[in-house]
């Protein structure tokens, strides 16, 4: 059973009408008009320059922090891809998690703010994503390098990862998505019964957000869903997943085409939770952030 404050979060969410951003192909078209006028920032919280130590390139036209443990050598790496659906920027729960990561694991954590869709289509930033996966396992220093994405991210991560295993076999020494979305088509059967029990999300503009990051590619093609790709030769995978997400369908499928290609996954299906319940100030969160730094503890010695 879900904890007591997971049962009460996921009604707040429901009271606050946070759906209503995905109800329709109109209200994501909204967004992206609204954020084109007023884009959003992405700027990490003065707090975090407290515990860590901050800097910023550009990688072409991508803002990429670079966060550190403030005065004290990184133990391992972490690329983390946030989610948002393609349409919305970096935001506090993400800089939460990185927050975490950085004290609690010890970890030099880089976070691109890609470009969001309609202008970052999935042609164009898979490869970016991959060829910074491809750096930062290169990058040298102590322990290994951990992809980590949530959500849209955790797409557009598990995509890079195919594309650097395609074009030179390498990948990181693990994998962790969060609530990953893997298939923009959001053609699985099983997902009408679950929307009505989803406080967050919606299939209609779901589908509008996946049909503007897949720009000229079809939605079902491995660069923008994921999901319809190999999993031969990917690095282990760690998947966390809640029941109340319309998404958990991909988690699923996920899981059936990774084993079936020997791919190790490590599966977390948590009942009554919601999407992205890591990120959540919630108990089962709180397990899940703490799996995820014992898991990039597990490549320091690598």
């Amino acid at each position: 059973m879900p904890s007591l404050r997971s049962r009460a979060l996921s009604a707040a969410l429901i009271a606050a009408g946070r759906r209503r951003r995905f109800a329709s192909a109109e209200a994501v078209r909204s967004q992206v008009a609204q954020s084109a006028r007023r884009p959003a920032s992405h700027l990490p919280p003065r707090s975090l320059g407290r515990v860590a130590e901050i800097s910023r390139t550009f990688v072409g036209a991508w803002p990429v922090y670079d966060v550190s443990p403030l005065g004290t050598e990184p133990a391992a790496r972490v690329l983390y891809v946030h989610g948002g659906g393609y349409i919305n920027e970096l935001v506090r729960p993400h800089w939460a998690l990185i927050r975490h990561l950085v004290t609690r694991a010890r970890a030099r954590v880089v976070v691109p703010a890609y470009i969001l869709a309609p202008r970052g289509t999935a042609d164009r930033t898979v490869p970016v994503a991959a060829d910074l996966l491809s750096g930062l396992i290169e990058s040298g220093g102590a322990g290994g390098t951990v992809l980590l994405g949530d959500s849209a991210g955790a797409g557009l991560a598990l995509a890079a990862a195919q594309r650097l295993r395609d074009r030179t076999g390498a990948q990181p020494s693990r994998i962790v998505l969060i609530s990953p979305w893997l298939d923009v088509t959001m053609s699985h059967p099983d997902q009408a019964l679950i929307e009505a029990a989803d406080p967050m999300l919606a299939r209609p503009g779901l589908r509008e957000a996946g049909r503007l990051y897949a720009g000229m590619l079809a939605a079902d093609d491995p660069l923008v869903s994921p999901l319809h790709g190999s999993f031969a030769g990917l690095a282990p995978l760690t998947v966390f997943a809640g029941t109340r997400d319309v998404l958990v369908t991909d988690s699923r499928e996920l899981l059936s085409r990774a084993l079936a290609a020997g791919v190790d996954v490590e599966f977390h299906e948590e009942a009554g939770l919601p999407h992205g319940y890591p990120l959540m100030p919630l108990p089962e969160g709180r397990a899940a952030r703490e799996r995820i730094v014992e898991l990039i503890r597990a490549t320091e010695e690598l």
